[in-house]
């Protein structure tokens, strides 16, 4: 199991070089960077330069880009307009389209596989008017992506318009058959639980994100620390046509006040997934 983690862990601080190599010490194969120009200005050429001369040098993949979901944070890091390829306003959404090129631009630079691409913004309504509008963005955005070697995957999203079963249906359809899912494992186990979600997704899931929680909140816990049946979970994920070689199992974490979680804690977790994992093969 190779152990990729997102850089949504460090969200609210700046993504260094010197972070980066943390991770590559501690044991991560690869990193999913979340595009927050807060966290990481893929706006910033320079710096993104001098980034990837940083992966050049070192052992660490970009597994994928995250599509930036808000912009404009206060001096606090916190809050910020939500960004959403399927606003139904044109202006607005041209002006998310061409954020979310500007962070595909650090593929020209960095190489990676996917960007993991939310429909709407979280419970944003199913309606149509949003249905065309996101269709309108992708069309732009595939083949953008398509230009720099990158593959969009859809991610599931609590509510509406990024549902399992709506993500599936907008790619039959749209007819966009270079699109490619991302299956959250947590949002799943939100909505009509991990097995259901997946069964939706199944055929077109290219990479997972892995996370914990109560079923309620999107707490992003690490796995075994909220209500997720791994063992359930693990075997579903096992059988994934789209990834022959195994689905690359990302760790999409968030620190709460006075809960800090370390990279050591992710290690422990990634050790827990795959006894669970080497369990169900020697069955």
């Amino acid at each position: 199991m190779k152990r990729i983690l997102s850089t949504y862990l460090f969200v609210h601080q700046r993504l260094t070089t010197g972070l980066l190599g943390d991770i590559a010490e501690a044991g991560f194969h690869g990193v999913e960077i979340f595009c927050d120009r807060v966290h990481f200005d893929y706006q910033d050429a320079q710096w993104v330069r001098h980034v990837a001369a940083w992966f050049g040098d070192h052992g660490l993949q970009l597994h994928a880009l995250h599509a930036p979901t808000s912009r404009d944070k206060s001096a606090t890091r916190q809050g910020g307009t939500p960004i959403s390829i399927a606003d139904p306003e044109r202006v607005r959404r041209l002006d998310a389209v061409d954020e979310v090129k500007r962070a595909l631009e650090v593929a020209e630079h960095i190489p990676c596989k996917y960007l993991v691409q939310h429909l709407g913004a979280s419970r944003e309504a199913a309606d149509p008017k949003r249905y065309d509008a996101a269709f309108n963005s992708l069309e732009h955005l595939t083949v953008f992506a398509r230009q720099r070697g990158v593959t969009v995957a859809l991610e599931n999203t609590p509510g509406g318009l990024g549902s399992p079963g709506m993500l599936r249906q907008f790619i039959a359809d749209t007819h966009m058959s270079s699109l490619r899912l991302c299956f959250d494992v947590g949002h799943a186990h939100m909505e009509d639980g991990v097995e259901r979600g997946l069964e939706k997704m199944r055929d077109l899931v290219v990479t997972a994100h892995v996370h914990d929680n109560d079923g309620q909140k999107d707490d992003h816990l690490l796995p075994f620390e909220g209500t997720v049946n791994w063992k359930a979970a693990l075997a579903e994920l096992a059988v994934t046509p789209s990834a022959p070689e195994g689905l690359p199992l990302v760790m999409e974490l968030k620190e709460t006040p006075g809960r800090p979680i370390h990279l050591d804690d992710a290690l422990n977790a990634y050790d827990k997934l795959e006894k669970a994992q080497g369990a169900l093969k020697s069955r």
